[in-house]
């Protein structure tokens, strides 16, 4: 078994080895993410609400980070954000502890709050955010087999909660003028647009996201703002393709890693 050394700076905090069943891969320009070969890994998905969230809120000084995962959502922001702290809540004990290493590693323990705990009952004290963000799961546990990873399981099937209980915990930590950014599979968009009135949220605006051209969209990215704050109608924003007939990324795409220093 190979292993590498990364940064350990506290007493017995797992930070310091990987081995076989993880990898060290590029975040953004300079930061970097450990993830499981086999488990719940970055994606697309991940890159994109990053992206939409810092385009919708450019300069956010708090934010908050529901059902945070490993951290690649909420470290894109801080990427995209440098005078932004963050609160990431994660419930799941795998990608929590993933969580605190990609943190130490990437030096960012003096601007993250790491809560392990479910964010259906997490209490804040009543702080407020100018943006929050999330990744909900999707499947309910009765439309399909839940695997038996339970990193994977709580990533995709709805164990703590869904996006319901993701829009009320927004509406609750949502500064009178913030904004609450998530993706969500466009095949259940009557679903997110339902859990966001039920939260007394407002849809602000919302792009489907294409993985290829001639496919059928694959998730959503929403922005909502506190219903009583917008009285506008949602603006349904032209799709983001990711690649065109040949696979090779469009330019929107290209732009949008662009901003996180990838090429």
């Amino acid at each position: 078994m190979t292993a590498t050394m990364l940064p350990d700076r506290r007493p017995g905090y797992r930070t310091g080895v990987h081995d076989a069943d993880e990898t060290v891969d590029g975040l953004t320009r300079d930061w970097k993410i450990i993830q499981r070969r086999r488990g719940h890994r970055h994606s697309t998905d991940d890159l994109l609400t990053g992206w939409y969230a810092t385009e919708q809120v450019p300069a956010p000084t708090r934010v908050l980070d529901l059902g945070t995962g490993i951290g690649s959502v909420g470290m894109l922001v801080l990427w995209r954000a440098p005078a932004a702290t963050l609160v990431a809540i994660e419930a799941q004990d795998i990608s929590f502890a993933l969580l605190e290493r990609n943190l130490a590693l990437n030096r960012l323990e003096t601007r993250v709050r790491a809560i392990h705990g479910d964010l259906r009952t997490v209490d804040l004290g009543g702080e407020r955010f100018d943006l929050v963000t999330g990744s909900p799961p999707y499947f309910d546990v009765s439309a399909g087999i839940v695997p038996a990873d339970s990193q994977k399981a709580h990533a995709r099937f709805e164990l703590r909660g869904d996006i319901r209980d993701y829009a009320a915990a927004a509406r609750r930590a949502l500064a009178a003028t913030g904004r609450f950014v998530f993706c969500f599979p466009s095949v259940q968009h009557e679903r997110a647009i339902a859990a966001c009135s039920e939260a007394e949220l407002a849809v602000v605006r919302w792009r489907e996201v294409v993985p290829r051209v001639g496919l059928a969209p694959l998730f959503s990215l929403y922005c909502c703002a506190l219903a009583e704050s917008w009285s506008t109608r949602s603006d349904h924003e032209p799709a983001h393709v990711v690649r065109d007939e040949a696979g090779t990324p469009t330019a929107a795409h290209a732009a949008a890693r662009a901003t996180f220093g990838l090429v």
